[in-house]
């Protein structure tokens, strides 16, 4: 099934305070043309004591590798939460997108290339934080739509199926990774997650994340021989995401 902008509802995820973010965004997207619906980004810090329950604060130490950050809390709280409006909506599709995205000029076309092959995935990145081991699935006009056997991360702008969504959503309750990084395991939830390259926008939030803090101050992570299960387990995961990408070919 072909899709168009019309089946698309845009979501722009930032928060309250982040106002040079939120002003920096309204104009990218005025000059697409897109409109979009913000959705007041959940603050980890303030609303800990109510989302705490939901963490494996265990889980995520051992599957991350470090402990688990309020921002964390709040950026997994807010994508989970978009989610949740775009299947109580009448679109089919989000377009997902944080508030540090700057938009290569092939953005439209990309978005609209993506959509003419809705039918190939359930999840869709226009850009990444890592994306390791590409395998082309489709080459469609100047893009690549792209699985990938490495870790392939980063949740600044991408479209899910509201369908995906609904099915996904209540997996995803109990919190023991990162959002981008739960999402990299389809292999275990059973999904289509696809990059479409050349990535056709990027993240820049200056240095200064509202997750990690300036130059990933806020990150503390263990001497490495305490890490050592977060790495055999990263290296098991290229062996099951390459076994289910084999499958679901």
């Amino acid at each position: 099934m072909t899709l168009s902008l019309r089946n698309v509802g845009v979501w722009l995820i930032n928060l309250e305070n982040s106002i040079e973010r939120r002003r920096k965004m309204e104009s990218r997207l005025d000059r697409l043309g897109l409109s979009y619906t913000l959705f007041v980004a959940v603050d980890g810090s303030n609303a800990i004591g109510n989302l705490g329950p939901k963490v494996d604060v265990k889980a995520f130490r051992r599957n991350m590798g470090r402990p688990v950050l309020p921002g964390d809390i709040g950026c997994y709280s807010s994508h989970l939460g978009v989610w949740r409006e775009l299947v109580g909506s009448d679109f089919t599709v989000g377009l997902v997108l944080e508030d540090d995205v700057v938009f290569h000029d092939e953005f439209p076309e990309a978005v609209r290339v993506a959509l003419s092959v809705s039918d190939d995935w359930d999840l869709v990145r226009f850009c990444s934080v890592r994306s390791k081991i590409p395998i082309t699935r489709k080459k469609l006009q100047s893009f690549r739509l792209n699985a990938y056997v490495g870790p392939f991360t980063g949740n600044a702008a991408y479209m899910v199926t509201a369908l995906a969504a609904k099915r996904l959503l209540p997996r995803l309750e109990s919190m023991t990774r990162t959002h981008d990084h739960e999402l990299n395991r389809f292999d275990v939830h059973n999904y289509r997650l696809m990059g479409l390259e050349p990535f056709s926008c990027h993240q820049d939030d200056g240095g200064k994340s509202t997750i990690t803090g300036e130059q990933f101050k806020l990150v503390q992570k263990p001497p490495w021989f305490r890490r050592l299960p977060y790495y055999f387990q990263k290296a098991g995961n290229y062996w099951r995401r390459w076994r289910w990408l084999a499958k679901n070919n």
